[in-house]
């Protein structure tokens, strides 16, 4: 009698677990697309009760806090982002293929909108980089161990022979970075449909130039298929008449 009690409090208790972690992942899916565009302080459990039609309790028992709930949507967004980037090339011996296949995910992530509002830690990362906090320090602590893995990628296809052996390995990786995160804000500004190409073309320009052997990375002027979505219509707005547009011109 009492095992069977037992079994039946073991399977309510799992069952509760497992709802809790499906409202948990439900919540984090919405707060980590809101976050990219909106940033995380327009998170809050109140509004994402709302949307979700889930009670402010439940989300406060999962949470606590706003300030868990952006912490623990920049963890969510983290995994996201390592899966979309990083783990597909794990399999990749080290070399100079691997890099190029590293940046081509990280503009393939971004191109393909994985975050409504483009690269995640783009648009965090510009809302915190001037404040202090928990949240501040794991976004920074996020971007650093971002930054780490394309130096140590890059490194060991320099200690492969895919690299000069005198490459400035920090120097490359920031202008590889830089390139792809300027493709994200111009497309996501813009509505810029080719500017994935245009960052594509010069980190394949920059790469060939460092490589060894340049014919292990593909043609830069090949390169054509990184593409976001064109941008969404919006209505045309009224021209502004003449006086004003004088007037913001000073």
């Amino acid at each position: 009698m009492s095992a069977s009690m037992g079994g039946r409090t073991a399977g309510h208790v799992d069952g509760r677990v497992e709802r809790g972690n499906h409202t948990r992942r439900l919540v984090l899916d919405r707060t980590m697309d809101i976050a990219s565009v909106e940033g995380l302080e327009g998170l809050s459990l109140g509004r994402i009760a709302t949307e979700l039609k889930l009670s402010k309790s439940g989300v406060f028992a999962l949470f606590g806090s706003k300030e868990e709930l952006q912490l623990a949507t920049v963890r969510a967004a983290l995994d996201v982002y390592s899966e979309c980037v990083v783990r597909p090339t794990r399999e990749l011996s080290p070399g100079t293929a691997r890099v190029w296949a590293l940046c081509r995910n990280w503009l393939t992530y971004s191109a393909d909108r994985v975050f409504t509002g483009g690269c995640f830690f783009y648009a965090v990362s510009a809302e915190f980089d001037a404040r202090g906090g928990p949240v501040h320090d794991a976004i920074a602590a996020a971007r650093d161990e971002w930054v780490g893995y394309v130096e140590r990628t890059v490194d060991k296809a320099r200690l492969a022979g895919g690299f000069v052996a005198e490459l400035d390995v920090p120097q490359l990786a920031f202008e590889i970075i830089a390139l792809m995160e300027a493709a994200n804000a111009q497309s996501v500004l813009h509505g810029d449909t080719v500017a994935y190409e245009r960052a594509g073309r010069g980190i394949l320009y920059r790469l060939r130039a460092a490589a060894t052997d340049p014919d292990t990375l593909p043609q830069a002027s090949d390169l054509t298929a990184l593409r976001a979505p064109g941008p969404t219509p919006v209505a045309t707005p009224s021209p502004v008449p003449a006086p004003a547009r004088a007037s913001e011109n000073g």
